[in-house]
């Protein structure tokens, strides 16, 4: 039990750090280490828990202009996806999680380091951006992985970095906020996995703020080259612990 506290405290500080860094990505760089040991409904309420715990951090710590009529769409498809998300998190497999997961990371990550070399999106609407919105709900109620999409369409579009980042953290928060809500009113959240939670919330608070002031003094390709580097790794990682056991069924 103890290793498993310090996997999970370890997680915490590179979750903590990256996403202190990045503005997302708590969930992913989390789940590349809780996802060996843990079982996926409580590496979920973790995810989400430490993911919201840096997001209100951040709002605390660096108060964040934004449009609502920019940021209102996905917000709106978020929160019809997040029931959904909830929903499907209790027939999860296991294997197929870390499966999927893994093979997240690594098409994603890539294509996001590329994609200042690919055409961007010129159409969209709010009805498109709602659409993103319904995505990063659903996967941020199987985990708390809303950054996905949202960072993804706003690169394509070609929003500025200042403006990805209030879009994606002010979306994060509102979604993370909603599912754990939901987590705790649907029972998902016990007792039990208080003292989880405490070492999540101790072992990121240091890490998010140094990362935070780590993106300050970066520029925008070398802080999306370290951390969707980092990324595809742990992507890697699950992958190769999970594609054996799907073979051998």
């Amino acid at each position: 039990m103890t290793s498993i506290y310090g996997i999970v405290a370890l997680g915490a500080v590179a979750a903590g750090f990256v996403q202190g860094l990045s503005g997302f990505a708590f969930g992913m760089v989390a789940m590349s280490f809780w996802a060996w040991v843990l079982e996926p409904r409580l590496a979920a309420v973790l995810v989400v828990f430490g993911s919201l715990a840096g997001q209100v951090l951040a709002a605390i710590s660096d108060r964040r202009r934004f449009d609502w009529r920019l940021l209102g769409p996905f917000v709106l498809g978020g929160l019809a996806g997040i029931p959904l998300g909830v929903f499907l998190l209790p027939s999860v497999d296991m294997v197929w999680f870390k499966a999927g997961l893994g093979t997240v990371l690594v098409i994603w990550c890539p294509a996001m380091l590329l994609a200042r070399r690919l055409p961007k999106v010129g159409l969209g609407s709010r009805w498109a951006d709602g659409a993103v919105g319904l995505a990063g709900g659903v996967m941020g109620g199987l985990g708390g992985f809303t950054g996905i999409a949202t960072t993804l369409w706003c690169t394509l579009r070609g929003v500025d970095k200042d403006t990805q980042r209030a879009v994606v953290q002010n979306f994060n928060l509102s979604m993370l906020a909603v599912t754990m809500g939901t987590y705790l009113a649907t029972g998902l959240v016990h007792r039990e996995m208080l003292p989880m939670l405490g070492i999540v919330a101790a072992a990121m608070l240091v890490p998010a703020l140094l990362g935070a002031r780590t993106y300050r003094g970066l520029s925008e390709q070398a802080f999306r080259q370290i951390v969707l580097g980092l990324l595809t790794v742990s992507g890697v990682a699950l992958l190769v612990s999970a594609v054996p056991q799907l073979v051998a069924r």
